[in-house]
């Protein structure tokens, strides 16, 4: 099966085998793990991405629960996230984009990585936590259930980050 066979775990184990075989030996995949610089410039990128992305998630949820530092007091919370939404969606567009690819070139090596694993079911419980915060209506701090999901939220992103940071040393 190739280099990758020795990460196998119970995950690879449900997974047809051949499909992370065939993303391993796709040429582009080859080449994106292969090239000096592209690799390193994809984790820049991805970087960069999640520092946007959790920078203002941040300012938000903070926001939300009631902080008010310096100039930031005066600015309404529906106004300040209506500012950071659009700087949140490119940051996670390219965070996404850069991290496909980090995972395309190395396919066999991410998919039986535990980090890697919980970094992405934990994104998928950010996504859910933000599709339910705003299916609510427009944020409204005074509510406790919104506090409480600006708390989860930058919990979720914390270890987010935790998580892509230890993928690289488990």
């Amino acid at each position: 099966m190739g280099q990758f066979a020795a990460n196998a775990t119970w995950l690879q184990a449900a997974m047809n085998l051949s499909v992370i075989q065939a993303l391993h030996d796709w040429p582009f995949a080859v080449w994106l793990r292969s090239a000096p610089l592209i690799y390193p410039a994809l984790e820049a990128v991805h970087i960069v991405a999640i520092a946007i992305t959790f920078g203002s998630l941040w300012l938000v949820d903070l926001r939300l629960l009631g902080v008010r530092l310096g100039a930031m007091a005066m600015i309404d919370t529906r106004a300040l996230a209506g500012a950071a939404l659009p700087w949140t969606l490119i940051g996670f567009s390219l965070a996404a984009a850069a991290g496909s690819l980090m995972f395309l070139a190395r396919a066999g090596a991410f998919i039986g990585n535990s980090a890697f694993l919980i970094k992405i079911l934990l994104l998928f419980v950010a996504a859910t936590n933000a599709g339910i915060l705003h299916s609510r209506g427009p944020l409204d701090a005074r509510s406790k259930a919104t506090r409480l999901q600006a708390g989860f939220s930058l919990l979720i992103w914390i270890a987010i980050i935790i998580c892509g940071r230890w993928i690289a040393y488990v």
